[in-house]
């Protein structure tokens, strides 16, 4: 995969992916990235990137020409036709879902904005999608960009080193994940439940999945609200209502 990221401020980024899991990822070679500063596009000759909306208001809107001219010029380096994803509050809340359905492109534009907002000739003619990564307000889309980044590429194949870290992850199958443990045994008088020391893999697996709808059931209940049921699931939560 390769991610181009649109930004006024390209800076931002090498802390992110510079380190951890992303950096192992890159020498991997599963994935490079590319941070393009839109504002060098401008034919502005005072680079500017931004003006007052018709119509009066408050702020300043995001100009539609260095971010068409950066969005094509980069296409025609990839060649290639890309997903094109504009961060912003007004869009589709992020999933892991959404996450999965990206890692699975071969190129993907980001598009961080600033100030008030974009033209909306942007939103009508480059984009493909447009993600929120919550119910409030930033002050430009590069974080925004950083998490839905940091989600796609670890479910890119050899990420995590355990190909079955991914799949279970909370949200992946529809469910919270269900806790863990580790060493010691026992630590401060809480002990490690009996079963994951017993050994019995299928024992271990149903107190899992016990435990993964449980934790749904009383933290996101509303994940319940679509999900088709097992008569084992079913009887678990009744007794749990």
């Amino acid at each position: 995969m390769h991610i181009d990221i649109l930004t006024l401020f390209p800076e931002m980024f090498s802390g992110v992916m510079d380190e951890s899991i992303m950096k192992r990822a890159k020498e991997k070679g599963a994935f490079t990235y590319n941070t393009v500063n839109f504002r060098e596009y401008t034919d502005n000759k005072h680079q500017k990137v931004d003006d007052y909306p018709y119509g009066g208001g408050a702020g300043l809107v995001l100009t539609p020409q260095p971010i068409f001219d950066a969005v094509e010029q980069t296409k025609s380096k990839q060649q290639s036709n890309p997903r094109v994803v504009l961060m912003c509050p007004q869009g589709e809340p992020y999933s892991q879902k959404k996450a999965e359905e990206l890692s699975k492109e071969d190129h993907l534009i980001f598009l961080c904005g600033h100030y008030e907002g974009y033209d909306e000739r942007v939103r009508q003619e480059l984009v493909t999608d447009e993600i929120s990564i919550g119910d409030y307000v930033l002050t430009g889309g590069e974080l925004g960009a950083m998490v839905v980044i940091d989600s796609v590429v670890r479910l890119l194949p050899d990420v995590l080193g355990n190909e079955q870290s991914a799949p279970q992850d909370s949200f992946s199958n529809g469910l919270l994940e269900h806790p863990h443990y580790t060493r010691p045994r026992e630590f401060r008088g809480h002990k490690v439940p009996d079963v994951l020391l017993s050994g019995n893999h299928a024992k271990i697996d149903e107190w899992r999945h016990y435990q993964s709808l449980k934790r749904t059931f009383l933290r996101r209940p509303d994940l319940l609200r679509d999900r088709e049921l097992t008569s084992k699931e079913r009887k678990w939560l009744d007794d749990w209502k």
